[in-house]
């Protein structure tokens, strides 16, 4: 007997047997688009500590691509199946970041100095997302059968999904927008990196100098030394346009605390060294302030986890298999799991030293909070990975007190395992609400891991070259390679570790946080969304400010538009910021490319 539709589906979804869309170009053309769409989350991830899901990204462009070969070549229609595994194949590759790229692999390199080759990084992330594939697999029947959570993004795929089947012309139209933006985008990079035509605009403003700061020589300091420029970059306004108004705004707002108020303060009290009066002084200043920003991130982040996890538990919801059949047959099950388990428990200890009883418990830790994540995503569509990663930092904390590495690259297996089946889920999803067999989408997500592994390992140490200057920089902030490293230290080495001062500034960002969630569950929700976002708060206090003014910026135009032109915004807004991310992504990926071809 066929079941009712799930949430979030209508009445028009197929009702019988799924149909298959797993055919050779459809697994080829999520390859393809995922090698592409997989630089632009590495670079983002680097930029400022996000990825972005790019399901509807690759289902525009494989769409369109179709369309044009049916008409130019005669090629046989794209079907809505072919798009689902097309997306499940390509996003899969993109959310590789998730495996540890852009934050415990890097940490660990500025920690201990130890760097990877590319043969085993490129298998290290692989082993570790396989670990999501395998909880995915698992936990589709009860979460997606029984429990018939939403999972927000897998819904928005589908509905597009359908839409781009239905009206082919609509879907043409979005992506010659996202390629115009594209090209705008991945020009001006271009300019600035080989040109001096466009550079950094700063107002002629200055605060005033006091304390150690004044004995150093300063009588003011000018709004360019402390970061707060125009960054001629539209990959940051795009992020903006995509992460919303309210974070937009939460960015602005921790910029101004961190960069104009807290920054001076700190100056003022000689807890952090001014640099030379030509230059912005991100680099000495975010040494102090990164401590109070990823408090925020970090308790803001463990508090929503708790917060989701009682609301979970006080609706009863269980998890667990069903007596559903497993999507995949239970040989090949028993094969695929006890060797992504074996692979990972080996490779910690092949690789890291870490003893084999500590690797057992990050894979068995990796489905526990796998489960966890999978289950928030699906009923908030808020992916809660970096706090994931940093209950499993203090897992270990505890399990290998003053071991760094443990510390890192085992709460690496958890967050990478719990990132890649929430992203697995969610493309079931839609292909639970379109009909698509989910045995198909398995196999393409299997391939397209192995596909992000291979360039987005490539990409990183192309893009990467030495971490240690490079890293934690204006140029390469790397929030949460900042996040993960802070933790890491004060768990191994405790609070001496942190600079002067930052101490109380901690227990204040802990408040803070604390404060702002109780506003948010306690507020009505008209209200609850003017309370700013503590997690972006925080960001804003690792990342140089001109990239929260961009993305603000960037929020700012989207929420007009989305007043002034609902529909065109709804049409065309998301498909801009895309094609402005992918174009600086991809051509800054060139540069570093030319340069390392170069020297």
């Amino acid at each position: 007997m066929t079941p009712p539709p799930a949430a979030g589906a209508s009445a028009s979804d197929p009702p019988l047997q799924p149909v298959s869309g797993a055919t050779v170009r459809a697994i080829v053309t999520g390859m393809v688009i995922g090698a592409l769409l997989t630089p632009c989350n590495v670079y983002s991830g680097l930029k400022i500590g996000w990825s972005f899901n790019m399901s509807i990204t690759s289902a525009l462009l494989s769409f369109a691509f179709w369309r044009l070969a049916e008409d130019l070549a005669g090629a046989r229609t794209w079907h809505l199946h072919e798009s689902v595994v097309n997306q499940t194949t390509a996003s899969s590759a993109a959310s590789i970041v998730s495996g540890g790229l852009v934050a415990p692999i890097p940490a660990l390199t500025l920690l201990t100095g130890v760097e990877l080759s590319l043969p085993m990084l490129c298998l290290w992330v692989f082993s570790v997302s396989a670990l999501g594939i395998v909880a995915a697999v698992v936990l589709r029947n009860p979460m997606l059968v029984r429990d018939r959570l939403v999972f927000p993004d897998g819904v928005a795929t589908a509905e597009t999904v359908r839409e781009i089947h239905g009206h082919g012309r609509e879907a043409t139209a979005r992506v010659r927008i996202l390629s115009a933006a594209a090209i705008l985008s991945a020009g001006l990079k271009l300019v600035t990196e080989f040109g001096t035509v466009v550079a950094r605009w700063s107002p002629p403003l200055s605060l005033p100098a006091h304390g150690a700061l004044r004995e150093a020589g300063f009588t003011a300091i000018g709004f360019k030394q402390l970061g707060f420029s125009l960054d001629p970059s539209l990959l940051m306004v795009g992020f903006g346009a995509i992460i919303g108004l309210r974070a937009g705004l939460s960015l602005l707002l921790g910029a101004i605390v961190a960069w104009l108020f807290l920054a001076p303060w700190v100056l003022a009290q000689g807890w952090a060294q001014a640099g030379r009066a030509d230059e912005a002084w991100f680099g000495p200043l975010v040494e102090w302030l990164l401590w109070p920003g990823v408090t925020l991130m970090t308790v803001a982040s463990l508090s929503a986890f708790v917060q989701a996890m009682w609301r979970t538990r006080s609706s009863k919801a269980r998890t667990g298999v069903t007596r559903e059949p497993l999507i995949v047959g239970r040989r090949t099950f028993a094969i695929g799991a006890g060797s992504a388990g074996a692979l990972a428990v080996v490779l910690q200890h092949a690789l890291f030293d870490v003893p084999l009883l500590q690797g057992v418990f990050a894979v068995l830790l990796a489905f526990v909070l796998a489960v966890v994540a999978a289950r928030i995503v699906g009923e908030t569509g808020i992916p809660a990975i970096g706090a994931i990663g940093k209950i499993a930092q203090l897992g270990f904390g505890v399990s290998a007190p003053a071991n760094q590495t443990i510390n890192l690259m085992g709460a690496n297996v958890t967050g990478g395992a719990a990132g890649q089946c929430a992203d697995l889920m969610s493309d079931l999803r839609t292909g639970q609400i379109l009909g698509t067999a989910p045995a198909g989408q398995v196999l393409a997500q299997c391939i397209g891991i192995l596909i992000g592994s291979l360039v987005g390992s490539a990409v990183y140490l192309l893009v990467i070259p030495d971490p240690h200057s490079m890293l934690l920089t204006e140029q390469w902030p790397a929030p949460a390679v900042a996040t993960w490293k802070a933790v890491a230290e004060v768990l191994s080495a405790g609070l001496h570790a942190i600079p002067t001062g930052s101490a109380t500034a901690m227990g204040l960002a802990a408040a803070m946080a604390l404060a702002i969630n109780l506003l948010e569950r306690r507020l009505p929700p008209r209200l609850a969304r003017l309370v700013p976002s503590a997690p972006t708060l925080g960001l804003a206090f690792v990342i140089p400010a001109s990239i929260s003014l961009s993305m603000a910026f960037g929020a700012v135009v989207a929420a007009v538009a989305a007043r002034l032109a609902p529909n065109w915004a709804a049409r065309f807004v998301l498909a801009i910021a895309a094609g402005l991310v992918a174009g600086e992504s991809l051509a800054g990926i060139a540069v570093a490319m030319s340069a390392f071809l170069w020297q």
